[in-house]
Protein backbone atom coordinates (compact mmCIF):
# COMPACT_ATOMS: atom_id res chain seq x y z
CA UNK A 1 0.00 0.00 0.00
CA UNK A 2 2.86 2.30 0.86
CA UNK A 3 4.68 1.37 -2.34
CA UNK A 4 1.52 2.06 -4.34
CA UNK A 5 1.21 5.52 -2.81
CA UNK A 6 4.88 6.11 -3.54
CA UNK A 7 4.52 5.09 -7.17
CA UNK A 8 1.38 7.20 -7.54
CA UNK A 9 3.23 10.19 -6.16
CA UNK A 10 6.14 9.68 -8.52
CA UNK A 11 3.72 9.23 -11.45
CA UNK A 12 1.96 12.50 -10.58
CA UNK A 13 5.31 14.29 -10.38
CA UNK A 14 6.37 13.04 -13.81
CA UNK A 15 3.02 14.06 -15.28
CA UNK A 16 3.45 17.56 -13.90
CA UNK A 17 7.03 17.78 -15.19
CA UNK A 18 5.98 16.53 -18.64
CA UNK A 19 3.18 19.07 -18.78
CA UNK A 20 5.70 21.86 -18.20
CA UNK A 21 7.97 20.51 -20.95
CA UNK A 22 5.08 20.23 -23.43
CA UNK A 23 3.25 23.41 -22.64
CA UNK A 24 6.14 25.52 -21.45
CA UNK A 25 6.09 28.43 -19.10
CA UNK A 26 2.98 30.53 -19.77
CA UNK A 27 3.79 33.33 -22.26
CA UNK A 28 3.58 36.88 -21.08
CA UNK A 29 0.26 38.49 -21.83
CA UNK A 30 0.22 40.59 -25.02
CA UNK A 31 1.36 44.08 -24.23
CA UNK A 32 -1.51 46.53 -24.24
CA UNK A 33 -1.31 49.44 -26.66
CA UNK A 34 0.21 52.59 -25.19
CA UNK A 35 -2.15 54.83 -27.18
CA UNK A 36 -5.74 54.08 -28.15
CA UNK A 37 -7.40 56.36 -30.73
CA UNK A 38 -10.96 56.61 -32.03
CA UNK A 39 -11.48 57.44 -35.72
CA UNK A 40 -14.96 58.56 -36.90
CA UNK A 41 -16.14 58.44 -40.50
CA UNK A 42 -19.58 59.10 -41.95
CA UNK A 43 -20.10 57.09 -45.19
CA UNK A 44 -20.71 53.30 -45.36
CA UNK A 45 -17.76 51.02 -44.68
CA UNK A 46 -17.33 49.88 -48.30
CA UNK A 47 -16.94 53.42 -49.70
CA UNK A 48 -13.51 54.87 -50.47
CA UNK A 49 -13.24 57.30 -47.49
CA UNK A 50 -13.67 54.33 -45.15
CA UNK A 51 -11.45 52.00 -47.18
CA UNK A 52 -8.63 54.54 -46.83
CA UNK A 53 -9.40 54.82 -43.10
CA UNK A 54 -8.86 51.08 -42.61
CA UNK A 55 -5.61 51.20 -44.59
CA UNK A 56 -4.36 54.10 -42.44
CA UNK A 57 -5.26 52.21 -39.26
CA UNK A 58 -3.36 49.13 -40.41
CA UNK A 59 -0.27 51.14 -41.36
CA UNK A 60 -0.24 53.02 -38.06
CA UNK A 61 -0.57 49.87 -35.98
CA UNK A 62 2.11 48.11 -38.04
CA UNK A 63 4.60 50.99 -38.07
CA UNK A 64 4.23 51.63 -34.33
CA UNK A 65 4.63 47.94 -33.52
CA UNK A 66 1.22 47.85 -31.87
CA UNK A 67 1.98 50.73 -29.53
CA UNK A 68 -0.89 52.66 -31.13
CA UNK A 69 -4.32 51.09 -31.51
CA UNK A 70 -6.98 52.68 -33.73
CA UNK A 71 -10.68 51.92 -33.32
CA UNK A 72 -12.60 52.86 -36.48
CA UNK A 73 -16.26 53.91 -36.66
CA UNK A 74 -17.62 53.96 -40.25
CA UNK A 75 -21.19 54.74 -41.30
CA UNK A 76 -21.78 57.60 -38.82
CA UNK A 77 -21.73 55.15 -35.90
CA UNK A 78 -19.81 57.66 -33.78
CA UNK A 79 -20.20 61.01 -35.55
CA UNK A 80 -22.22 62.05 -38.60
CA UNK A 81 -21.13 63.94 -41.71
CA UNK A 82 -22.04 67.39 -40.41
CA UNK A 83 -21.00 67.05 -36.76
CA UNK A 84 -17.59 65.37 -37.17
CA UNK A 85 -15.80 68.72 -37.33
CA UNK A 86 -17.19 69.87 -33.99
CA UNK A 87 -17.02 66.36 -32.53
CA UNK A 88 -13.27 66.09 -33.13
CA UNK A 89 -12.74 69.61 -31.83
CA UNK A 90 -14.56 68.72 -28.61
CA UNK A 91 -12.85 65.33 -28.24
CA UNK A 92 -15.84 63.08 -28.93
CA UNK A 93 -13.50 61.37 -31.40
CA UNK A 94 -9.73 61.64 -31.60
CA UNK A 95 -9.76 61.59 -35.40
CA UNK A 96 -12.44 62.30 -37.99
CA UNK A 97 -12.84 62.38 -41.75
CA UNK A 98 -14.71 65.41 -43.06
CA UNK A 99 -16.03 66.47 -46.45
CA UNK A 100 -15.20 70.16 -46.90
CA UNK A 101 -18.34 70.63 -48.98
CA UNK A 102 -20.47 70.04 -45.87
CA UNK A 103 -18.97 73.15 -44.24
CA UNK A 104 -19.49 76.10 -46.59
CA UNK A 105 -17.43 79.15 -45.69
CA UNK A 106 -15.31 77.34 -43.10
CA UNK A 107 -12.41 76.47 -45.43
CA UNK A 108 -11.92 79.48 -47.71
CA UNK A 109 -8.61 78.27 -49.17
CA UNK A 110 -9.02 74.50 -49.52
CA UNK A 111 -12.60 74.85 -50.76
CA UNK A 112 -11.02 75.88 -54.08
CA UNK A 113 -10.91 72.15 -54.81
CA UNK A 114 -14.69 72.07 -55.03
CA UNK A 115 -14.43 74.14 -58.23
CA UNK A 116 -14.22 72.75 -61.79
CA UNK A 117 -10.44 72.90 -62.05
CA UNK A 118 -9.94 70.30 -64.78
CA UNK A 119 -8.53 67.36 -62.80
CA UNK A 120 -9.07 64.03 -64.53
CA UNK A 121 -7.97 61.70 -61.72
CA UNK A 122 -8.37 61.41 -57.98
CA UNK A 123 -4.64 60.76 -57.63
CA UNK A 124 -3.59 64.06 -59.17
CA UNK A 125 -6.27 66.02 -57.33
CA UNK A 126 -5.48 64.38 -53.97
CA UNK A 127 -1.76 65.07 -54.24
CA UNK A 128 -2.35 68.63 -55.44
CA UNK A 129 -4.69 69.25 -52.49
CA UNK A 130 -2.16 67.89 -49.99
CA UNK A 131 0.69 69.88 -51.54
CA UNK A 132 -1.40 73.05 -51.44
CA UNK A 133 -2.16 72.49 -47.75
CA UNK A 134 1.50 71.78 -46.98
CA UNK A 135 2.66 74.96 -48.74
CA UNK A 136 0.11 77.39 -47.31
CA UNK A 137 -0.64 75.82 -43.89
CA UNK A 138 -4.02 77.61 -43.94
CA UNK A 139 -5.26 79.01 -40.65
CA UNK A 140 -8.68 77.47 -41.34
CA UNK A 141 -7.26 74.23 -39.86
CA UNK A 142 -5.42 75.85 -36.92
CA UNK A 143 -7.58 74.06 -34.32
CA UNK A 144 -6.67 70.64 -35.69
CA UNK A 145 -3.79 68.45 -36.74
CA UNK A 146 -4.39 67.52 -40.38
CA UNK A 147 -3.25 63.93 -40.93
CA UNK A 148 -3.97 63.66 -44.65
CA UNK A 149 -6.20 65.01 -47.41
CA UNK A 150 -7.65 63.50 -50.57
CA UNK A 151 -10.44 63.96 -53.09
CA UNK A 152 -13.11 61.95 -54.83
CA UNK A 153 -12.74 61.15 -58.50
CA UNK A 154 -14.02 63.84 -60.90
CA UNK A 155 -17.78 64.21 -61.17
CA UNK A 156 -19.66 63.04 -64.25
CA UNK A 157 -23.24 62.63 -65.47
CA UNK A 158 -25.19 59.40 -64.94
CA UNK A 159 -28.62 59.59 -66.54
CA UNK A 160 -31.65 57.60 -67.71
CA UNK A 161 -31.57 59.28 -71.12
CA UNK A 162 -28.41 60.06 -73.12
CA UNK A 163 -26.66 63.42 -72.78
CA UNK A 164 -24.73 63.78 -76.02
CA UNK A 165 -24.57 67.59 -76.06
CA UNK A 166 -25.09 70.33 -73.49
CA UNK A 167 -28.52 71.18 -74.91
CA UNK A 168 -29.74 67.77 -73.69
CA UNK A 169 -29.27 68.98 -70.11
CA UNK A 170 -31.79 71.82 -70.36
CA UNK A 171 -34.33 71.53 -67.52
CA UNK A 172 -33.24 67.96 -66.64
CA UNK A 173 -33.65 67.16 -62.92
CA UNK A 174 -30.40 65.74 -61.59
CA UNK A 175 -29.26 64.95 -58.08
CA UNK A 176 -26.25 66.96 -56.90
CA UNK A 177 -24.97 68.72 -53.79
CA UNK A 178 -22.75 71.66 -52.87
CA UNK A 179 -20.88 73.33 -55.71
CA UNK A 180 -22.00 70.58 -58.11
CA UNK A 181 -25.54 71.97 -57.91
CA UNK A 182 -24.26 75.36 -59.07
CA UNK A 183 -22.28 73.71 -61.87
CA UNK A 184 -25.41 71.92 -63.11
CA UNK A 185 -27.40 75.13 -62.89
CA UNK A 186 -24.81 76.98 -64.99
CA UNK A 187 -25.09 74.24 -67.63
CA UNK A 188 -28.88 74.54 -67.84
CA UNK A 189 -29.93 71.53 -65.77
CA UNK A 190 -32.23 71.58 -62.74
CA UNK A 191 -30.24 70.46 -59.67
CA UNK A 192 -32.09 68.60 -56.92
CA UNK A 193 -30.28 68.47 -53.58
CA UNK A 194 -30.73 65.31 -51.50
CA UNK A 195 -28.59 62.81 -49.56
CA UNK A 196 -27.05 60.11 -51.73
CA UNK A 197 -28.93 57.50 -49.70
CA UNK A 198 -32.26 58.88 -50.96
CA UNK A 199 -31.20 58.98 -54.61
CA UNK A 200 -32.03 55.36 -55.64
CA UNK A 201 -35.68 55.80 -54.64
CA UNK A 202 -35.82 59.25 -56.26
CA UNK A 203 -34.54 57.73 -59.51
CA UNK A 204 -37.09 54.92 -59.41
CA UNK A 205 -39.94 57.35 -58.79
CA UNK A 206 -38.75 59.76 -61.47
CA UNK A 207 -38.15 62.63 -59.03
CA UNK A 208 -34.70 62.91 -60.63
CA UNK A 209 -33.59 61.63 -64.04
CA UNK A 210 -29.99 61.07 -63.06
CA UNK A 211 -27.19 62.30 -60.87
CA UNK A 212 -23.90 64.20 -60.95
CA UNK A 213 -21.13 62.39 -59.06
CA UNK A 214 -18.07 60.18 -59.56
CA UNK A 215 -18.45 56.89 -61.40
CA UNK A 216 -17.62 54.68 -58.40
CA UNK A 217 -21.29 54.91 -57.33
CA UNK A 218 -22.33 53.06 -60.49
CA UNK A 219 -21.32 49.91 -58.65
CA UNK A 220 -21.25 50.94 -54.98
CA UNK A 221 -24.83 52.26 -55.13
CA UNK A 222 -25.89 50.12 -58.12
CA UNK A 223 -26.90 53.21 -60.11
CA UNK A 224 -25.84 51.44 -63.32
CA UNK A 225 -29.09 49.45 -63.14
CA UNK A 226 -31.14 52.62 -63.73
CA UNK A 227 -28.71 55.10 -65.30
CA UNK A 228 -27.54 53.43 -68.50
CA UNK A 229 -25.91 56.55 -69.98
CA UNK A 230 -22.69 57.95 -68.53
CA UNK A 231 -21.42 61.26 -69.91
CA UNK A 232 -17.81 62.19 -69.13
CA UNK A 233 -17.38 65.82 -68.02
CA UNK A 234 -14.52 65.55 -65.47
CA UNK A 235 -15.62 68.64 -63.61
CA UNK A 236 -15.33 69.13 -59.86
CA UNK A 237 -14.01 66.75 -57.22
CA UNK A 238 -15.02 66.57 -53.56
CA UNK A 239 -12.16 67.40 -51.15
CA UNK A 240 -11.81 65.55 -47.83
CA UNK A 241 -9.58 66.09 -44.80
CA UNK A 242 -8.65 63.75 -41.96
CA UNK A 243 -8.35 65.85 -38.81
CA UNK A 244 -7.15 65.09 -35.30
CA UNK A 245 -7.98 66.66 -31.97
CA UNK A 246 -5.09 68.98 -31.11
CA UNK A 247 -4.84 67.87 -27.47
CA UNK A 248 -4.63 64.25 -28.58
CA UNK A 249 -1.93 65.14 -31.09
CA UNK A 250 0.13 67.08 -28.52
CA UNK A 251 0.04 64.10 -26.15
CA UNK A 252 1.54 61.67 -28.68
CA UNK A 253 5.19 60.57 -28.36
CA UNK A 254 7.51 62.28 -30.85
CA UNK A 255 8.31 59.08 -32.75
CA UNK A 256 4.60 58.39 -33.24
CA UNK A 257 4.09 61.95 -34.48
CA UNK A 258 6.81 61.34 -37.06
CA UNK A 259 5.07 58.19 -38.28
CA UNK A 260 1.80 60.11 -38.66
CA UNK A 261 3.56 62.95 -40.52
CA UNK A 262 5.35 60.53 -42.83
CA UNK A 263 1.99 58.99 -43.74
CA UNK A 264 0.39 62.30 -44.81
CA UNK A 265 1.30 62.54 -48.49
CA UNK A 266 1.67 58.77 -48.87
CA UNK A 267 -1.92 58.27 -47.71
CA UNK A 268 -3.19 60.97 -50.09
CA UNK A 269 -1.51 59.20 -53.02
CA UNK A 270 -2.67 55.74 -51.92
CA UNK A 271 -6.29 56.92 -51.64
CA UNK A 272 -6.21 58.61 -55.03
CA UNK A 273 -4.81 55.51 -56.73
CA UNK A 274 -7.33 53.29 -54.99
CA UNK A 275 -10.18 55.57 -56.08
CA UNK A 276 -9.04 55.75 -59.71
CA UNK A 277 -8.78 51.97 -59.96
CA UNK A 278 -12.13 51.55 -58.25
CA UNK A 279 -13.74 53.87 -60.80
CA UNK A 280 -12.30 51.78 -63.65
CA UNK A 281 -13.54 48.59 -62.01
CA UNK A 282 -17.00 50.09 -61.47
CA UNK A 283 -17.28 51.13 -65.12
CA UNK A 284 -16.22 47.70 -66.39
CA UNK A 285 -18.60 45.98 -63.96
CA UNK A 286 -21.43 48.25 -65.14
CA UNK A 287 -20.68 47.51 -68.79
CA UNK A 288 -20.66 43.76 -68.21
CA UNK A 289 -23.75 43.66 -66.00
CA UNK A 290 -25.97 46.38 -67.45
CA UNK A 291 -24.45 47.33 -70.81
CA UNK A 292 -24.01 51.01 -69.94
CA UNK A 293 -22.94 53.45 -72.66
CA UNK A 294 -20.02 55.81 -72.10
CA UNK A 295 -20.49 59.17 -73.86
CA UNK A 296 -17.80 61.75 -74.59
CA UNK A 297 -18.81 65.35 -75.25
CA UNK A 298 -17.36 67.21 -78.20
CA UNK A 299 -14.38 69.52 -77.71
CA UNK A 300 -16.68 72.47 -78.39
CA UNK A 301 -19.08 71.32 -75.66
CA UNK A 302 -16.21 70.82 -73.20
CA UNK A 303 -14.98 74.34 -73.94
CA UNK A 304 -18.49 75.60 -73.34
CA UNK A 305 -18.52 73.83 -69.94
CA UNK A 306 -15.36 75.74 -68.97
CA UNK A 307 -16.83 79.06 -70.09
CA UNK A 308 -20.18 78.54 -68.37
CA UNK A 309 -18.60 77.54 -65.06
CA UNK A 310 -15.96 80.30 -65.07
CA UNK A 311 -18.17 82.63 -62.95
CA UNK A 312 -17.97 80.09 -60.11
CA UNK A 313 -14.19 80.41 -60.09
CA UNK A 314 -14.39 84.19 -60.25
CA UNK A 315 -16.79 84.18 -57.31
CA UNK A 316 -14.35 82.07 -55.27
CA UNK A 317 -11.52 84.45 -56.15
CA UNK A 318 -13.52 87.44 -54.91
CA UNK A 319 -14.32 85.77 -51.58
CA UNK A 320 -10.79 84.41 -51.15
CA UNK A 321 -9.16 87.78 -51.79
CA UNK A 322 -11.53 89.38 -49.28
CA UNK A 323 -10.37 86.91 -46.63
CA UNK A 324 -6.69 87.66 -47.26
CA UNK A 325 -5.92 84.77 -49.61
CA UNK A 326 -3.87 85.41 -52.74
CA UNK A 327 -6.34 83.66 -55.05
CA UNK A 328 -4.26 84.18 -58.20
CA UNK A 329 -1.23 82.50 -56.60
CA UNK A 330 -3.34 79.62 -55.28
CA UNK A 331 -4.92 78.95 -58.68
CA UNK A 332 -1.53 79.19 -60.38
CA UNK A 333 -0.08 76.65 -57.93
CA UNK A 334 -3.00 74.27 -58.51
CA UNK A 335 -2.68 74.54 -62.29
CA UNK A 336 1.05 73.86 -62.12
CA UNK A 337 0.44 70.83 -59.89
CA UNK A 338 -2.28 69.49 -62.19
CA UNK A 339 -0.11 69.79 -65.30
CA UNK A 340 2.85 68.16 -63.55
CA UNK A 341 0.89 65.33 -61.91
CA UNK A 342 -1.24 64.51 -64.96
CA UNK A 343 1.59 64.65 -67.51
Amino acid sequence: MVNSAKYLGLFAFFLFFASILCVGVPAKAAKAAEVSLSYANFPPAKTFPCVQMERWKQEVEKRTGGRVEVQTYPGSTLLGAKNTLRGVMQGQADIGCISLAYHPGVFPLCSVFELPLGFTTSTSASLALWDLYEKYQPKEFKRFKVLTMFTSAPSNLMTKTPIRKLEDLKGLELRASGILSKILESLGATPVSMPMSETPEALQKGVVKGLFSSFDVLKDMNFAEICHYETVTNTAVYPFAVIMNMNTWNALPDDVKKIFNDLGREQAEWTGKYMDQHVKDSIEWSKDKYGIEMIKLSDANMQSVKEKTLPLIKNWKTKADASGIDSAAVLADIKASRLKLEK
